[in-house]
């Protein structure tokens, strides 16, 4: 059966063609499994909360029936604008418009949460752009660019709200510009799309605008927030829509509310940060955490932008999971919010979770997975321009930026046929990595490094779990040992200084961060021993040392460092290009590396040879347990019986040097 909803019907609409519903909440309530719910275009100003779900074989399809004439957003216009002072205007409201949830007495905070307790979930825009929140009159009044943003020639419009008896009222300096002739927009509500309840799984949102709301700060161990998600069910699909201006997450795809573990840390303080994540993933599995009831979400095609935590986020909730095909953008640019939960994607035990073909620039972080990233692949991913400018001062509380962050994870973890072209590429605080085929411009960094603390002079190990194979169940705990990573067929440039903005971080680019890291020979040798009369102790020693390396067919150029014990290399020193361009709306990537190669080929990598990660003790392979055999390139073609190291199976294009991406 299909729902018809039309902004601009009149009331008592029955959800016919003839007579429309007015409001996509009317069809949410009605709809089946089987149903389509077709939106026409128009601004939704409400919550959707879908009542029911559809099922593996008759989804419920919500879909926009013109590609982004559908806006559903949590924001009300703001009219009845008078001057304030110099540049600011004034405009109030009622406070009950807000319910039981007031986004301008509501602060980001929570666990992770670093940058101080003074951001609220509410927000102003202005002509679809999120204004600056001011701590008080008078600094909305000057109007000072912030030194920390992005985006600083933006950071001049500010916001500030206050309350004055039953009412909020709002002052907003607009610089040039005159409110009661622009479209000025709160945030009023907090979520945009989403059920309220768990479990309401195979649901279809397609072609949407969805923009505009309150979202809360959406942390590993708390319920996670967003403007569009499935909350704890399985088998949505997310694609074709436009998702920006959340004050925190875009999508969520993860956790769900877990009243003894929520904000564990910032409400109680007893237990150590860590320990609570390890008692979210134990609560997990009696909270219905297995494959048969959680995941196997598609999120593809969509434009997501200018949110402030992160474009797509999740905890558990998002595994098995397919992200693809995403344009994602301009998040946190603002840099009034800071934590460890900030990237273009962040994903706590993104367990079989594919991400292909993604193109993520301008955010804080690219693309972070956090823990258990078992059985997770990254592939032909074009990240860039994922750094701090040169201008912008670091925030205090924010955090370090690269491509991609693995973090305390035991693997398997494929990083195959990306682009990475940010100051430093892969931030590795973990084992099990398989990088092959990639074109990596910036450097390897967190190496041996970010996993443990020392605590009045005692090292505080972060044991992390790891899972059965293609399953959530947790198979063990354990430390990370470091190492345990197959390097395979990439091409490292040196394209930035060594000299970086963060002194934390390393700014070599190449393999060379691996010198104090055996081989397998020199790693194994240490176990051979009588099996007839092993001994424990003698070979303790042994079971907390570094894992062994493997590295093989990669090209250095411009500088870039290998690792020592790497033959099967090619190093020239010479000077080469990689640049990225813009050809009518496309990006391009100019380079002259392919002739630097000289005829140097290398073998063809396959899951066979990759072997398996150490701790969970599962091949490198598809999340269905097929062997993978890396014979397609970035853009998919195929790579015959000439392997070339990097992302591309040919040396070059159409057009002389240039790549399109």
């Amino acid at each position: 059966m299909i729902f018809y909803v039309d902004a601009n019907a009149g009331r008592g609409g029955n959800g016919s063609k003839e007579m429309p519903f007015k409001r996509i909440g009317e069809a949410a309530a009605a709809a089946r499994a089987g149903d389509e719910v077709l939106v026409m275009p128009g601004v939704y100003r409400e919550y959707v909360d879908p009542r029911f779900g559809g099922s593996k074989d008759a989804r419920i399809v919500y879909r926009s029936a013109e590609p982004l004439g559908a806006e559903i957003t949590g924001a009300e216009l703001l009219t009845g604008w008078e001057p304030y002072e110099g540049t600011v205007w004034t405009a109030s409201v009622d406070s009950s418009i807000f319910g039981d949830y007031d986004p301008y007495t509501t602060f980001v905070y929570g666990d992770w949460y670093f940058a101080g307790k003074s951001k609220h979930t509410g927000a102003v825009y202005l002509n679809d752009r999120a204004l600056y929140e001011a701590s008080s009159i008078e600094e909305c009044v000057k109007g000072e660019r912030s030194v920390y943003s992005w985006e600083p020639e933006n950071s001049v419009y500010k916001w500030y709200a206050e309350k004055q008896g039953s009412r909020t009222v709002f002052y907003c300096n607009f610089q040039d510009k005159d409110p009661n002739r622009e479209k000025v927009e709160i945030n009023v509500r907090r979520r945009c799309f989403m059920p309220s309840h768990k479990g309401v799984g195979y649901i279809t949102v397609s072609g949407f605008r969805i923009s505009k709301a309150a979202t809360t700060w959406a942390p590993p161990a708390a319920y996670q927030d967003g403007m569009i998600g499935p909350h704890w069910s399985k088998g949505w699909i997310i694609e074709d829509c436009d998702i920006s201006n959340s004050k925190c997450a875009g999508i969520s795809v993860g956790k769900y509310y877990d009243p003894d573990n929520d904000h564990y840390f910032t409400n109680k303080h007893v237990k150590n940060a860590t320990q609570m994540e390890r008692d979210a993933v134990c609560r997990g599995q009696y909270h219905g955490w297995l494959k048969e009831k959680v995941g196997s979400h598609i999120i593809r095609r969509n434009n997501i932008h200018h949110c402030e935590q992160g474009g797509i986020i999740g905890r558990m909730g998002g595994v098995f999971s397919v992200i693809e095909d995403n344009h994602i953008h301009h998040i946190n640019n603002m840099m009034e919010l800071g934590g460890a939960e900030i990237a273009g994607i962040k994903m706590h035990a993104a367990i079989d979770v594919t991400m292909r073909r993604n193109h993520i620039h301008h955010c804080t972080m690219g693309i972070w997975c956090d823990w258990e990233a078992q059985g997770t692949r990254l592939s032909q991913n074009l990240l860039h321009d994922n750094q701090r400018p040169g201008f912008a001062k670091p925030l205090p509380g924010g955090m370090m930026s690269q491509d991609i962050f693995v973090e305390v994870s035991h693997g398997p973890t494929i990083i195959d046929n990306n682009i990475l072209l940010s100051e430093a590429s892969l931030r590795m605080p973990s084992e099990g990595i398989a990088v092959v085929h990639n074109l990596i411009c910036g450097a390897f960094t967190s190496i041996d490094a970010g996993c443990d603390n020392v605590v009045e002079g005692r090292l505080r190990q972060r044991y992390t779990p790891y899972h059965m194979p293609h399953r959530t169940e947790v198979m063990g705990f354990m430390t990370i040992l470091h190492g345990d990573d197959r390097i395979y067929n990439n091409i490292f440039v040196q394209r930035q200084s060594q000299e970086g903005h963060d002194d934390r971080d390393n700014h070599e680019v190449g393999t060379r961060v691996f010198d104090a890291f055996p081989t397998y020979d020199e790693w194994i040798v240490n176990f051979d021993m009588d099996s007839d009369t092993p001994d424990m102790g003698k070979l303790d020693k042994f079971h907390h040392r570094y894992l062994p390396v493997w590295c093989a067919g990669n090209v250095y150029l411009n500088g870039a460092k290998s690792w020592k014990n790497e033959t099967a290399n090619l190093v020239d020193d010479g000077a080469v290009s990689v640049e990225l361009e813009d050809m009518d709306g496309q990006p391009v990537l100019k380079t002259d590396i392919y002739g630097k190669l000289s005829g140097f080929t290398a073998g063809l990598i396959q899951t066979g040879m990759l072997g398996a990660a150490f701790e969970p003790e599962q091949r490198f392979e598809a999340p269905d347990g097929r062997d993978i055999v890396f014979d397609q390139d970035y853009r998919g073609d195929h790579r015959g019986t000439v392997i070339l190291p990097g992302p591309f199976a040919a040396p070059s294009d159409t057009f002389d040097g240039l790549f399109a991406l």
